[in-house]
């Protein structure tokens, strides 16, 4: 990853990340693909939702990418999903306004482990996917909303293994 010099005032700096401690979330997300060699695709995400567009106009406008949209509900959504974006300004962004929760601080390290994995193309591997799908759980939980979680995912994996055999 590289850094990236951060050029945002302190006190917006901080008022992002604290914004961003209880209202962001770091996300990793699995969609099965056939055309894929490990049948998986990989996506990461940071997002911020709130029903005030100013505050999430702000995280746009200081990290210099990301989307902001409106959703059905109302709810205004800032999302960057871009890996290049992620790792050049999500990543030293939050390095340099860090998070003072525990839970973010743990979700945040966990997601930079899986950002690494992906930039050095481990989840193009059946044991980087493995790996990935269990920082997952530990990022925000194996919830069971989730389409596919970290035992399917797995299981998936094996028996394609054991089909090849």
């Amino acid at each position: 990853m590289s850094e990236k010099k951060i050029n945002i005032p302190p006190k917006i700096g901080w008022y992002l990340a604290g914004f961003a401690d209880g209202e962001g979330s770091f996300n990793v997300s699995f969609r099965p693909r056939e055309d894929y060699r490990n049948k998986w695709k990989i996506s990461l995400s940071f997002n911020v939702s709130q029903d005030e567009k100013l505050i999430l106009t702000l995280f746009k406008r200081y990290l210099g990418c990301g989307t902001l949209r409106m959703r059905k509900d109302g709810i205004w959504y800032y999302e960057v999903t871009s890996v290049n974006a992620i790792s050049e300004k999500v990543i030293p962004f939050f390095k340099k306004f860090h998070f003072l929760s525990q839970k973010k601080k743990k979700a945040f390290s966990k997601f930079k482990g899986v950002l690494e994995m992906v930039l050095n193309g481990e989840h193009l591997t059946e044991d980087g996917i493995k790996k990935i799908a269990k920082l997952r759980e530990e990022i925000n939980g194996d919830h069971s909303k989730r389409k596919y979680n970290s035992k399917e995912i797995i299981s998936s994996l094996e028996e394609s293994s054991e089909t090849i055999r």
